[in-house]
């Protein structure tokens, strides 16, 4: 349905990383390739087209530039090249990507999980004092579009749209944004048993005890005020900047799909509200990212620095101290792995076709023990044993079968256990069946 959408024209639907890596942090270039050629790969195999945008793992981007490992990696801290995050996209044909407006302007990130995880804010509160947000950049804006350049060589740019921070607040926040209208379905009081939600948010600040009665009229009557009030919103940022600047701008908003229905029951008739009254507006229109791109065209290249839109802007929530062992497991794994993949290609017209699945599910279990929602799971406690859990055991499958393709590659046959445990494998992680090892053998494109 959704590719039927955007072949109709109704949809502009971006990849992602295959499995939410957190680019910045991973240890080998070769695994953020491989995170980028899997996702445009899976994205023809289900849309029938190549891609235009992706959406960054939680916007998370690093430049080119000489990186120290912020674990160990076998023990050490060596200092080495890596290419810059735009520099997979471009090669990779991705047109742009999203970034948080702390990266292009500066000034403090407007953290997106901040009000919904208590967690976060204990955790955050530790780091703050430590941090210091860059001057803020007035010369640059998200309402214009900009090209993103970390190579020296001269590479064809990605362009980058950034997120709006003021509508960001008005639907991201618990807080101060819409969800925290009184009326709305409460998230966080449930019945037990059977989990059943039948109290209204009452006020932000009100104890769970004093939660009142959900009244789903009620609710839905503050629907199109909330969405006329976003639409107005959208058009007076919009008239503003085109009474300044002489020229049309645009206003990126981009939200977690969960938060809609999930976060904020009411989210998808609001998204409904706002959509119709942007589209009776005579001033303003929606549009599609890759559309607006082919209209403006871009010719400014600029530097942005690392970062991310989490807490603070940079990537303190997926690298703390209460998951800096989970760095230490995905480094060791993608030492491993670049190794297997690289006898894989050496060896090719020699390997039997048993070994090639071995080293194939191995590239599976990386690419899940590299998911960046573990990491976010333990720091906000959301689901922390599970992740700690889920994480630890593709840890363990990857360890194995490595052991079971080196002992493939040195001629040794495996035990009727050992076939066992990789079919068993194989059969409950079968994501990405047309996954390629020699991705993770070498750069395509090297420093």
């Amino acid at each position: 349905q959704l590719r039927k959408l955007q072949d109709d024209g109704y949809l502009e639907i971006m990849t992602c990383g295959a499995t939410h890596g957190y680019f910045p942090l991973l240890s080998r270039d070769e695994s953020v390739q491989a995170q980028v050629k899997m996702a445009v790969k899976n994205y023809h195999k289900h849309f029938g087209r190549h891609p235009r945008g992706i959406w960054l793992p939680e916007c998370a981007y690093r430049p080119r530039y000489d990186w120290i490992p912020p674990v160990p990696i076998n023990g050490k801290k060596d200092t080495y090249s890596r290419k810059g995050v735009d520099e997979f996209l471009s090669e990779n044909g991705l047109d742009f990507f999203i970034v948080d407006s702390a990266l292009l302007q500066g000034g403090k990130s407007i953290g997106v999980y901040f009000d919904r995880f208590e967690a976060l804010k204990r955790l955050w509160g530790q780091f703050e004092s430590q941090y210091k947000p860059r001057e803020i950049d007035r010369k640059k804006t998200p309402r214009e579009l900009y090209l993103i350049s970390s190579a020296a060589e001269g590479k064809k740019p990605s362009a980058i749209f950034t997120r709006d921070p003021e509508t960001g607040l008005l639907v991201w926040s618990g807080e101060h944004g819409y969800p925290g209208d009184g009326n709305y379905l409460d998230f966080h009081k449930k019945r037990f048993p059977g989990g059943h939600r039948y109290w209204a948010v009452t006020s932000a600040k009100s104890d769970l005890a004093d939660k009142m009665e959900y009244n789903q009229q009620m609710a839905i009557s503050r629907i199109p005020e909330n969405g006329s009030h976003f639409a107005g919103k959208v058009t007076d940022i919009l008239n503003n900047y085109f009474e300044e600047s002489g020229q049309a701008g645009i206003l990126t908003a981009p939200y977690d799909a969960e938060l809609f229905g999930h976060w904020w029951f009411e989210g998808p008739l609001f998204l409904k509200d706002v959509l119709k009254n942007i589209g009776e507006s005579d001033s303003i229109e929606a549009t599609f990212l890759g559309e607006h791109l082919d209209r403006i065209q871009p010719t400014e290249i600029i530097s942005i620095p690392e970062g991310s839109w989490g807490e603070g802007g940079n990537h303190y929530i997926w690298l703390n101290e209460d998951n800096e062992w989970t760095w230490k497991h995905i480094y060791k794994a993608e030492e491993k792995m670049c190794q297997l993949a690289r006898h894989y290609e050496a060896s090719r017209d020699n390997i039997d076709q048993e070994t090639v699945e071995i080293i194939k599910q191995a590239a599976r279990e990386l690419m899940l023990l590299s998911a960046s929602d573990w990491q976010f799971l333990i720091s906000t406690w959301a689901a922390r044993d599970y992740a700690e859990l889920r994480l630890s055991e593709h840890y363990s499958d990857f360890n194995k079968l490595a052991e079971l393709a080196d002992k493939k590659i040195k001629g040794e046959n495996l035990s009727s256990g050992e076939l066992e445990f990789f079919r068993d494998c194989r059969k409950r992680d079968s994501l990405f069946e047309e996954i390629e090892p020699e991705w993770f053998a070498r750069i395509e494109y090297p420093i």
